[in-house]
């Protein structure tokens, strides 16, 4: 009974199967085209897709004009909290400065650089305390490396190793930057990379910073480069002197490939010490810092050696911020890795009313980018509008947060 049921039922089945075969076999082609139309739109969205897990970044640079504020445990503590509770995420405290560190350094004193420490009102290490209130109210802390490779010339630095400066064709050895009149460290220089990298490994390793932050300044002005040290370097590996135009596009490019070498060697000693510090980068616009300060900013990020950028955008006119920010090196990147924008909140001499600073801050969101406004103190206590009516104004900016989870130390 049992072997003639089996037989009954084999023979059933043998038929489903057969008439599921001619039934697959008849809608073979639509699934085909249903697969291909999956697809094309998976492909579609995938863009999208990558960046929804990256919190946005909404954070703010702290500068020397924030000292009144940086030096009072009081005020910082006041500080953190309001930018928690308007739902900022990231602070950018400088930590070098004119030629200075605002730490405690064994690197700068072993430079001839005497302790130039900006203390606290109680002599309490202003660095320290900044992270530690930062990371109190969930804020990541990313020190931010100003002056990179620029420098007073009255500056010890400049004064104490002359040897370690670059100078334009005409032997000049000075040039005129938002901060008066600088000179800038030979970034072809092996004396001067292995400075810059013992600073930024000490910073990252003396304070639990969440990483590290360089701007427009780990550059060199396209004039510079006619020392003897480069002179003779160029010679060797090219067997000329360099061209009297220092924007050949041969010349550019050699010494734009040069700092992208040095770049990726800080970062892999970066990592190398602490691997999971951000290694943010926060430059002008790539055309402009290309051509004009040899910062090859879009190749770091092809090579994988920036994990955030932020763009400077300084730029009142609305119409020329958008064009800017839409831009296609910035629509690339921020497929890869976290992308804001640099927005500006007002300068002591030039306050920016809060009208401006929403229709920027609204103009980069939509585009899908973050931002980070310069500087701290004109975010309300330095600004045209009164403090509560400002910070009612970054309210309606960021109605929900945004928090960024610290990295596991390795």
């Amino acid at each position: 009974m049992k072997l003639c049921l089996i037989s009954r039922n084999w023979r059933q089945l043998h038929r489903v199967q057969r008439f599921r075969g001619r039934e697959l076999k008849r809608l073979f082609p639509f699934f085909v085209l249903i697969s291909f139309v999956t697809a094309l739109l998976f492909n579609s969205l995938t863009p999208t897709i990558a960046q929804l897990p990256r919190p946005e970044i909404r954070g703010v640079w702290m500068t020397n004009n924030d000292f009144d504020t940086l030096k009072n445990r009081a005020k910082v503590q006041d500080g953190m909290t309001q930018l928690r509770r308007l739902n900022f995420n990231t602070i950018y405290p400088v930590v070098w400065n004119s030629g200075y560190v605002m730490y405690p350094s064994a690197v700068a004193k072993r430079a001839g650089i005497q302790p130039f420490v900006l203390r606290g009102s109680d002599g309490h290490d202003i660095v320290a305390d900044l992270i530690t209130q930062a990371h109190r109210q969930g804020l990541l802390a990313i020190p931010w490396f100003e002056f990179g490779f620029m420098a007073p010339p009255t500056s010890e630095l400049a004064l104490n190793h002359p040897d370690w400066l670059t100078q334009k064709r005409d032997g000049g050895e000075t040039s005129i930057s938002a901060a008066g009149e600088v000179v800038w460290l030979n970034p072809f220089h092996p004396k001067v990379q292995q400075f810059i990298t013992e600073l930024v490994l000490e910073i990252i390793t003396q304070y639990d910073v969440d990483g590290i932050q360089f701007d427009d300044h780990m550059s060199l002005p396209h004039e510079f480069g006619y020392d003897k040290y480069t002179v003779a370097l160029y010679a060797q590996e090219t067997k000329n002197s360099p061209p009297t135009n220092p924007q050949d596009p041969a010349w550019v490019k050699w010494r734009a490939d040069k700092i992208t070498a040095f770049m990726v060697q800080l970062n892999q000693a970066v990592k190398a010490r602490k691997p999971q510090a951000i290694f943010s980068v926060s430059p002008n616009y790539y055309d402009f810092a290309y051509k004009f300060q040899l910062q090859d900013w879009l190749t770091w990020v092809r090579q994988n050696i920036v994990d955030e950028l932020i763009v400077q955008v300084y730029r009142p006119n609305l119409q020329n911020f958008v064009a800017t920010i839409s831009r296609p090196e910035i629509q690339e990147v921020q497929q890869m890795i976290p992308t804001g924008i640099g927005v500006m909140a007002g300068l002591r001499n030039s306050p920016v009313p809060m009208q401006q600073i929403h229709s920027q801050v609204r103009a980069a969101r939509e585009r899908g980018l973050g931002v980070t406004f310069f500087y701290y103190e004109s975010l309300w206590n330095s600004a045209p509008e009164p403090v509560t009516q400002r910070q009612a104004g970054f309210q309606t900016l960021f109605s929900a947060p945004a928090l960024r989870a610290r990295a596991t130390v390795e």
